[in-house]
C-alpha cells in the first residue's frame, strides 16, 4: 500500500490497495446480551470475511472471548479470580470459540485455523517470523487464521492483562504479516472525544490524546489506552488502523472500500522493515538512559548510540536483546543492545579507546547501531528497507 504522507487524502485512496487485513474482535463485540457467544453476528463476520476475500483481500482475525464463553459454557457466574481457574475457564471457552467460528464460515466454504499465542511468541524473533510464515501458509490453504492469546498456558498475561483484550496482540500480528491495515471492533463507533462525538481522523497520538473520552468495556480487558498503544505500532511502521462499531451494518466491507466508518488512524512515516517492526513489538529488556547529546544524535534517525552517551542502565539483559532508549525518563527509541547489562554499566560514559581497555577485543563501537535502531513517536521519515 503506497499514498504521499505529505498530501491530505481520502480513504478511498488509502484502502484502495490494502490486501492484507487484521481483524481484532472484542469480547464484548463478540456478546449478546446475556453475555453468551452470539453465532448470528459471528456468521454475518463471516460473510464479510468471505465478501473481502473474493475481492482479493486476506483477512487475519483476532478473536478475544475466549474466558467469557467459558463462563457461560460452565453455567459460572462470574470470572473466577484463581488462576488455575480461570485458565480452566479459558481451556473449556477456547474450544466453544473455535466452534463458533468454525459453524460460522461453512456455510460460505472457508475453513478455519486457530492460532494461539504468547507474549514470548512475539519476543522472540524466530517464533515471530514463524508466525507470519503460518498465517501465510493457512491463507493458500483457503482457510481463515483465527488468533487468540493462549490464556490456558500464560501466566503473568491472563491476570496482568499484558495483551489488553487483543488489541495490542493484533497489533503484533499486524507487524509480524506487515498487514496494510489493522481493524479493532469495538462496541462504540470510534474514538469520542470529550463531547463524546466521534474522531474521523486522527494524524497525531498525541494530539488526540488530550481530547479522548476514556471507553471501557464491562466484559472485555481492553480500553481506550491499549487501542492508542495498538495505534501508536501500527502507525510508527507505515500502516493505518481504525477503530469502528463492530455492530454497524457490513462493516468491514465500508471500512475496506473506504466509507466514512470508525476512527482513521493514519501512518505517521514510511513503512519500516521486517526486523524494525519486529523490534517495535517485542517487550523492551532494559533502558538505557542517554544524555542530550546523544538524545539527539539518535533523533537524527542517522546515528548509532554510543556507550559514551549512555548515563544510566536499568534492568538486566542479555546481548541481542531488545531495550528502550530513554532521555528525561521518557522513551525516544528501542533497539538491540550489542553489550549486557552488566558491560554497559561499566562502560557507560566511557570513549571507545577507554571500552576496549574495560571490555577487551570484544569490544563493540555501539550500544545499539543504527541499523538495530527504532524511533519512538519521532516525525522522521525512514525510507524503507
Amino acid at each position: 500500500m503506497r499514498y504521499d504522507l505529505g498530501v491530505e487524502t481520502d480513504r478511498y485512496d488509502i484502502f484502495k490497495s490494502v490486501r492484507d487485513v487484521v481483524v481484532k474482535l472484542g469480547t464484548q463485540v463478540l456478546s449478546d446480551q446475556a453475555n453468551r457467544l452470539d453465532q448470528a453476528f459471528l456468521n454475518q463476520i463471516a460473510a464479510q470475511v468471505k465478501q473481502l476475500r473474493d475481492q482479493g483481500v486476506r483477512v487475519t482475525l483476532v478473536s478475544s472471548g475466549a474466558a467469557a464463553a467459558g463462563l457461560a459454557e460452565l453455567g459460572l457466574p462470574a470470572r473466577p479470580t484463581d488462576l488455575a481457574a480461570l485458565q480452566a475457564v479459558a481451556a473449556v471457552g477456547q474450544r466453544r470459540l473455535m466452534d463458533a467460528w468454525a459453524d460460522a464460515f461453512s456455510p460460505v466454504g472457508l475453513r478455519v485455523a486457530q492460532i494461539l499465542l504468547t507474549r514470548d511468541d512475539i519476543d522472540h524473533r524466530q517464533r515471530f517470523l514463524n508466525l507470519r510464515n503460518t498465517i501465510r501458509a493457512v491463507h493458500e490453504y483457503n482457510a481463515i487464521p483465527i488468533i487468540n492469546e493462549n490464556d490456558t498456558v500464560s501466566t503473568d498475561e491472563i491476570v496482568r492483562i499484558t495483551f489488553g483484550d487483543n488489541d495490542l496482540l493484533a497489533a503484533a500480528v499486524s507487524q509480524a504479516l506487515r498487514a496494510d491495515a489493522l481493524v479493532l471492533l469495538s462496541v462504540v463507533d470510534g474514538v469520542l472525544d470529550s463531547s463524546k462525538h466521534r474522531v474521523p481522523i486522527v494524524k497525531s497520538i498525541d494530539d488526540a490524546t488530550r481530547h479522548l473520552m476514556p471507553v471501557r468495556s464491562a466484559l472485555g480487558k481492553g480500553g481506550m489506552n491499549s487501542k492508542l498503544e495498538a495505534a501508536r505500532i501500527v502507525t510508527g511502521s507505515g500502516e493505518v488502523m481504525v477503530v469502528a462499531h463492530g455492530r454497524a451494518d457490513n462493516v468491514l466491507v465500508k471500512i475496506l472500500r473506504g466509507d466514512d466508518v470508525g476512527t482513521l488512524f493514519l501512518a505517521t512515516r514510511s513503512r519500516r522493515s521486517g526486523r524494525q517492526r519486529w523490534i517495535g513489538s517485542a517487550r523492551s529488556q532494559g533502558q538505557l538512559e542517554v544524555d542530550a547529546g546523544a538524545a539527539r544524535a539518535v533523533l537524527r534517525g542517522d546515528s548509532s548510540l554510543l556507550p559514551a552517551g549512555i548515563a544510566g542502565v536499568v534492568g538486566e539483559f542479555e546481548p541481542g536483546q531488545v531495550v528502550d532508549i530513554t532521555h528525561d525518563q521518557k522513551p525516544i527509541a528501542r533497539g538491540l543492545s550489542n553489550y549486557d547489562s552488566t558491560d554497559l554499566r561499566k562502560i557507560m560514559g566511557k570513549k571507545s579507546v577507554e571500552i576496549r581497555t574495560i571490555v577487551g577485543s570484544t569490544a563493540y563501537e555501539e550500544a545499539v547501531h543504527r541499523d538495530h535502531l527504532v524511533l519512538i513517536d519521532s516525525k522522521t521519515i525512514e525510507p524503507e528497507n
